[in-house]
Formats: C-alpha cells, sequence, structure tokens
C-alpha cells in the first residue's frame, strides 16, 4: 500500500477550507485505517491547512500513507512564522482581526497539530514561507 494525494491550498479561501482534510478522511476510510488514527489525522491535517487559508498566499498539501506511517507535508508561501516557539504557546495568534470574526485564529492551531500526531517538525523563512511535517505511525513506536 502505497498512497499519495495532493492538494493545492488557496490563502483567503474559507469556503474549502478543510477539503483536503475531508478527502484524506475518506480515502483512509477505505483503506481500513484504524478510526482513532484517522480521527488524529483529520484534526492535524485541518488544522494545518485552515493554518495556510488564514495566513498565507497559498500552498500545498501531500499526503503519503504506506505500511508504517501517514506523512502530511504542507508548504506554503507567505509571511512565514518569525518565532516557532512562540507561536506553538497555546493562545498566541497572529491572526488578523478578519480572520478571528469567522471564528478561526484562536491560537490553538499549532498546538492541536502537536497534540494530535506523533511527530511534528516546522521549519519557516519569514516572508518566504512554512514547511510543516506532520507523522501519524499506523502501530505503536
Amino acid at each position: 500500500m502505497a498512497v499519495q494525494l495532493k492538494f493545492t491550498v488557496q490563502g483567503g479561501d474559507f469556503t474549502n477550507a478543510g477539503f483536503a482534510s475531508s478527502q484524506v478522511k475518506k480515502i483512509l476510510k477505505q483503506l481500513n485505517i484504524d478510526n482513532r488514527i484517522i480521527k488524529r489525522v483529520a484534526i492535524s491535517l485541518y488544522e494545518a491547512e485552515v493554518n495556510i487559508v488564514a495566513h498565507a498566499w497559498n500552498g500545498t498539501v501531500t499526503v503519503d500513507i504506506d505500511e508504517e506511517k501517514i506523512r502530511l507535508f504542507l508548504s506554503d508561501r507567505g509571511p512565514g512564522i518569525p518565532d516557532i516557539e512562540l507561536a506553538m504557546q497555546e493562545g498566541y495568534s497572529t491572526a488578523s482581526p478578519v480572520v478571528r470574526e469567522m471564528g478561526f485564529g484562536a491560537g490553538m492551531g499549532l498546538s492541536n497539530i502537536k497534540k494530535n500526531s506523533d511527530k511534528l517538525t516546522i521549519t519557516s523563512e519569514v516572508n518566504q514561507g512554512t514547511e510543516v511535517e506532520i507523522i501519524h505511525y499506523l502501530h505503536a513506536q
């Protein structure tokens, strides 16, 4: 079993926010992945996807599924994250007032991703963009 999925995410497009995570969830169900893992993947991918919509100009989502793990790789072009450690703190947000008025930008996204993943790696360059790698192992490590 080796599956790769790719999605494009447009910054500011809240109407389609969550499309990738809902598609991945359907495919994981078809592959008979454990429901607990599916839930964690869906949460972490949704949070990361919404971060692209809320903060970046555009981005991509690549999902690699094999016998051992599900790897989510998100890359965006945008303002980047100046202080990743600060951004990981619950409640910290740089979301605009408009984004907050829509119910997003509570500052829980990155911490929710961390809680719902087995491994999280974030790299970012200011005024260039951010890359996020999220790993979910299919078996206990």
